[in-house]
């Protein structure tokens, strides 16, 4: 507003107060108090509430222009500061992702102290103390993050991994419970949570997580890897239940299980177990020769053997095997297991038919060639050789046949439903079963019984 302006605006101020005030000329009189009181013209009352409003407008604007300035100072220093400690803190990150350790904990420990409550810090600083071998550091740290942002994902995560890692598994399960109350789909949590309860064998728990995984809708190429889980979670359950007294609901979810997955040959098993456990033991005799011609695997001819074994009544199971090798004598594993049973009732000559059959097919197994050995001893061979053959391969007295993970090769005295070293299921199957399976004997004689076994063991 330039001067004259100012002066042309003064001089109509001044004109319209003296026009005013000569339509306006009484006195106006103003109580203060009851009996106090002040008179002034009118016109003058007016223009001074006027000139009162126009300064404290003016006033108010200066206020505001005046906390404008200052906000936006504050806020330029903040934001210096932020892009100063973000450029210390990225440097950090970048020492320590490149191994500097000890150059990381300077920078971040700079970064930090310029702002304590920056959660992206404390994370790292929690992946410094991590790689540094401090857990509780790193815990401690992530403790301060979570204080400070409680819905945070990646603190969330990065508390349970290391609580994982140091083998505080239930602070774990804690851990990502808060995540899939954050987030109930999360399916990296889910799994994550499902697998600890895998690894402590609460199957009920990890059946339900992997039941929300579903529900939560994993990715395509995912969801067929899913449900086979779900189905092996389904069949843990059972196996538990089949020990606690839930015998009989376990067989019909193996049933179940059986429909929908027919060569899974531990379900298989187990409920040939939940029939011995109902007293049904016909019943779990057909369910375990049924899925060995259906599966070929010898944890079904070993379910025979004990139990028929513990029943003192060889002779059945003798016969089970002698028609068996009538009708498909290419079975080099059935003719194993067969020649074992014959070596454990001493029927030596049978066993040796049997073993030697195997053997002629060339194949080399330590197995066989363990059980050849133990028939020789009895056949009187020369003993120290045996006993060396003992201590090599630790036979023991039942003559147990070791079994061999087919997915990571890992050896066990004993078939298991699940492997203990890589977690997969219905890979546990005797050593060389395939080189048996696919080999044949160069000479297939009509079985022949010794010296009046038939008799002996077959009943009338």
């Amino acid at each position: 507003m330039t001067f004259m302006a100012v002066i042309l605006l003064f001089i109509f101020f001044v004109l319209f107060f003296l026009y005013f005030w000569g339509l306006n000329p009484h006195m106006v009189t103003v109580f203060y108090l009851p009996e106090q009181s002040l008179s002034y013209p009118a016109a003058m009352i007016v223009i001074g509430c006027i000139i009162i409003g126009l300064i404290l407008g003016f006033g108010a604007h200066i206020y505001s222009t005046m906390a404008g300035w200052m906000k936006h100072w504050s806020r330029d220093r903040t934001e210096k500061k932020q892009r100063e400690i973000s450029t210390i803190y990225r440097e950090g990150v970048g020492r320590l992702l490149s191994g500097d350790l000890k150059k990381a904990r300077v920078l971040l420990k700079k970064a930090l102290d310029r702002d304590p409550r920056r959660v992206d810090t404390l994370i790292a600083m929690a992946s410094l103390a991590s790689q540094e071998g401090n857990p509780s550091e790193a815990l401690e740290s992530l403790r301060k993050a979570l204080d400070i942002d409680q819905k945070s994902m990646e603190v969330l995560f990065k508390t349970a991994a290391i609580q994982e890692e140091t083998g505080h598994d239930d602070e774990a399960i804690a851990a990502y419970q808060a995540l899939i109350a954050l987030e109930k789909d999360n399916r990296k949590a889910l799994r994550s949570l499902r697998d600890l309860y895998m690894k402590h064998d609460n199957w009920k728990e990890a059946l339900e997580s992997q039941r929300q995984v579903l529900k939560a809708g994993p990715g395509a190429n995912r969801i067929a890897q899913e449900k086979e889980m779900l189905l092996y979670l389904r069949y843990e359950v059972a196996q538990q239940a089949i020990s606690s007294g839930g015998a009989d609901e376990a067989k019909s979810e193996l049933k179940d299980i059986l429909r929908q997955k027919a060569d899974f040959a531990p379900a298989q098993v187990s409920l040939g177990d939940a029939y011995i456990t109902l007293g049904r033991g016909d019943d779990a005799v057909k369910t375990w020769q049924d899925g060995y011609k259906k599966l070929g695997k010898g944890v079904f001819l070993e379910r025979l053997e004990n139990y028929f074994m513990q029943r003192e009544d060889p002779s059945s199971l003798l016969n089970f095997f002698r028609g068996q090798v009538i009708e498909q004598g290419d079975d080099l594993l059935f003719r194993i297991f067969y020649g074992k049973l014959c070596l454990r009732l001493e029927m030596i000559d049978e066993a040796k038919e049997q073993l030697q059959a195997v053997e002629s097919s060339g194949v080399e197994s330590s197995q066989v060639h363990l059980l050849l050995a133990e028939t020789y001893r009895r056949c009187r061979e020369p003993e120290q050789a045996i006993i060396e053959y003992q201590k090599a391969l630790g036979i023991s007295k039942r003559l147990q046949l070791s079994c061999v993970c087919e997915k990571c090769q890992h050896v066990t005295s004993e078939w298991k439903s699940r492997c203990p070293a890589c977690g997969e299921w219905d890979t546990s199957s005797l050593i060389d079963r395939k080189l048996f399976q696919k080999a044949r004997p160069l000479e297939l004689d009509k079985m022949i019984i010794h010296h009046g076994e038939q008799k002996e063991w077959q009943g009338a």
